[in-house]
């Protein structure tokens, strides 16, 4: 029977896609931030984007909160799922009529992205994450908690 990786080399393997897939979108939004928001609102509506001024910004602000979040490994369903709705209307407006491979500007790359995210999104950031962190400290304080000793008054 055919297992998955677990422990370390699963958490490694975890935290190193993270860092690359936050690093790919960190890029992608930098190129756009560079670009301006004007032309890239621009560009977005030669693709026919609707209101392309607000999914300039919103595509903007969610390849920077995807890529803080994946990279820190910090509640990443919510900006993932958005990432994966940014990616799906590329698949729709920009990449679908192209074909599959990225020379043709077709949908390979924003596949994969998608693939990618909604993997971490099932899986978890591993334990290398802010969430993991989180989740410890929430266990101590609750450990601490039951570990005291409770007063009864009685009357």
């Amino acid at each position: 029977m055919y297992r998955s990786l677990t422990g370390t080399p699963r958490d490694v393997v975890l935290l190193v896609g993270r860092v690359v897939l936050a690093y790919i979108l960190m890029m992608h939004a930098l190129n756009k931030i560079q670009a301006g928001v004007f032309d890239t609102a621009a560009v977005f509506s030669k693709f026919g984007i609707p209101l392309a001024i607000a999914a300039a910004s919103f595509t903007i602000v969610v390849e920077l909160v995807v890529s803080v979040s994946l990279l820190l490994g910090l509640r990443m369903v919510v900006p993932s799922a958005l990432m994966v709705f940014v990616m799906a209307g590329a698949i729709y407006f920009v990449h679908g009529q192209n074909g599959l491979f990225m020379a043709d500007n077709g949908w390979a790359l924003v596949g994969v992205i998608i693939c990618a995210l909604l993997a971490f999104m099932v899986s978890g950031p591993g334990r290398f994450s802010a969430d993991d962190l989180i989740a410890k400290h929430a266990e101590r304080r609750i450990e601490q908690t039951q570990a005291i000793p409770r007063q009864t008054v009685s009357v």
